[in-house]
């Protein structure tokens, strides 16, 4: 492991991180600076599908043609990646006895309201390989799947989730798939609670703008940090058995006002680069505290109260908040529509 922030980060803190990507060459760089596993969406699995350097170029287009229908076609390209970039991290997940090497494998945004159908997904995605973690959405009906999931042995990660509350009811599902799995005398699958961070943060400057409201960049960056940090103080102080994941970065700053934290980061190439060849102090921030009249200002925005307080949703509303709404809509459109439409495409060309 290389002598730089994110060989500190690793040797010296709790933090743990995860490669945002599934490009090979990228992951095998990732591997040398200490990943311990590989977040994925829809639209990171079209990236690696469509770049010819991957090793799995040529036979996701036989994949593709053998398919049975769109649906088809792009979850078996999805089961082409992540198997693949499984396999890279495998050894990991061996040699800590399952803690590490997790890869994750997201269901069909389409269905997330479906919990027969994410069931059905998730058992097959599980079985794929030894570390995969399913990801599910955390609504409603995901967070139903989640807790059956965990009872039957199958990893999970909960995701396009933005809030306090969201990442407290993944924690309490996960207890709960918990307990119906010691009922059942079979090893509980772990689970990751993601927070978006900076799509908190997209959201709150673009609401704040349109709004009007004389809030400065520098304090809407803070909003994603004043959730997590405060996420991360209630699963510490509740004990939660749930490991936190968060994702969708958008600066250096958000790796380093978290490091120390007993957290999972997932860090895209872009940021890792600027990690391991800046000069980042190697210093802990997981303990410094969002200033108290940064948290007053951004109350003012009603989507950071929902997302910052720990009951300012209930579970029936996680699938209407706004920002659950446009990222599972990017998901499809910018993601698992385009895995269909690339599939048929190779399909038809064969």
């Amino acid at each position: 492991m290389q002598d730089n922030y994110l060989g500190w980060l690793v040797k010296n803190t709790k933090t743990t991180w995860w490669n945002d990507g599934a490009n090979a060459d990228e992951l095998r760089k990732a591997i040398e600076d200490g990943a311990t596993g590989v977040t994925s969406n829809p639209f990171l699995v079209n990236q690696a599908v469509e770049n010819t350097s991957n090793p799995w170029f040529d036979e996701a287009e036989r994949m593709a043609a053998a398919a049975a229908g769109p649906t088809e076609r792009a979850e078996s390209l999805v089961q082409l990646v992540v198997t693949n970039v499984a396999q890279m991290f495998l050894e990991k997940h061996r040699s800590s006895n399952g803690t590490d090497g997790y890869v994750c494998a997201q269901v069909n945004p389409l269905r997330a309201h479906d919990r027969d159908a994410m069931q059905a997904m998730a058992k097959r995605f599980g079985a794929w390989a030894p570390n995969i973690a399913v990801k599910l959405p955390a609504c409603r009906a995901g967070l139903e799947v989640l807790s059956d999931c965990i009872s039957e042995g199958i990893t999970v990660t909960a995701t396009v989730s933005f809030s306090v509350p969201q990442v407290i009811a993944i924690a309490e599902h996960y207890r709960l798939g918990i307990r119906k799995a010691e009922e059942k005398g079979k090893k509980p699958g772990k689970c990751f609670a993601v927070i978006m961070i900076g799509r908190v943060d997209d959201h709150l400057k673009e609401v704040a703008r349109d709004n009007r409201l004389d809030l400065s960049d520098e304090e809407l960056n803070l909003g994603g940090l004043a959730i997590t940090k405060r996420a991360f103080s209630i699963y510490q102080s509740r004990g939660y058995e749930a490991r936190l994941l968060v994702a969708a970065l958008r600066g250096v700053y958000h790796m380093t006002e978290l490091a120390g934290a007993d957290l999972t980061m997932s860090i895209h190439p872009k940021y890792q680069g600027a990690l391991t060849s800046s000069h980042v102090a190697f210093e802990e921030g997981i303990h410094k505290e969002i200033p108290w009249n940064t948290i007053e200002r951004l109350r003012r925005i009603p989507d950071f109260v929902k997302a910052y307080d720990p009951d300012g949703l209930k579970s029936d509303e996680f699938y209407s908040y706004s920002l659950f709404q446009r990222t599972l809509t990017q998901f499809v459109e910018a993601g698992w529509g385009r895995l269909q439409q690339h599939a048929a495409g190779k399909a038809r060309a064969i």
